[in-house]
């Protein structure tokens, strides 16, 4: 059954929303506009007149993980307030409750529309973990200017292994299909991590 016509916006966020739930189930190389016309419930020409291409589409979907990932651990600043081992504890906290929400679609869609090779997805991609990981590095950074984080620590190196203590427990999680808690997991691995970073 075709849906309705709907306004662009909510369109937009139905088709992306389709096909990363399709990538997801079935990997990006058997994505097709034809198989997330029929996910949404509309026409392929009705996906056309939203997106030019399946390439618009990945690409508008990895915009949006992006905003995502970012909005996860961005710290609403209070004045005063430092940043503790507990506050940057609560933000990654908060984080894997998003991710287990959206059932760890954002990591697996990032590797997924790589494993496509075109040169410009991957780029966004490339650029997509980029910011991620140096909102990581802001984040221990702060840590370090309000003396919870040790000051000798290299930044750079450890906010690409929290990016992939993050990154590598979601995709386990994701392969076992959620056959344990995301959270409990977490929070072994943080204990571990945080003796590592923090003021001795």
């Amino acid at each position: 059954m075709v849906k309705k016509r709907e306004n662009t916006e909510v369109r937009q966020q139905q088709i992306i929303n389709a096909a990363g739930s399709l990538i997801f189930k079935y990997g990006s190389e058997h994505l097709t506009v034809k198989k997330i016309a029929a996910e949404v419930g509309i026409s392929e020409a009705a996906i056309y007149r939203h997106f030019k291409s399946k390439k618009s589409i990945l690409s508008f979907l990895l915009s949006h993980i992006e905003e995502s990932l970012l909005s996860d651990i961005s710290r609403e600043t209070v004045a005063n307030e430092p940043v503790t081992l507990d506050t940057i504890e609560k933000i990654i906290r908060n984080h894997f409750s998003m991710i287990s929400m959206r059932k760890g679609i954002s990591f697996q869609v990032v590797a997924e529309v790589i494993s496509l090779g075109d040169r410009k997805l991957n780029k966004q991609a490339s650029q997509t973990i980029d910011k991620y990981i140096s909102r990581l590095k802001e984040l221990l950074n702060e840590g370090v200017r309000d003396g919870a984080v040790r000051k000798d620590i290299d930044l750079e190196a450890s906010a690409i292994l929290l990016f992939t203590f993050i990154q590598g427990l979601v995709n386990i999680w994701s392969l076992s299909e959620g056959s344990f808690k995301l959270i409990e997991n977490y929070t072994s691995l943080w204990q571990i991590y945080r003796e590592a970073i923090a003021t001795r």
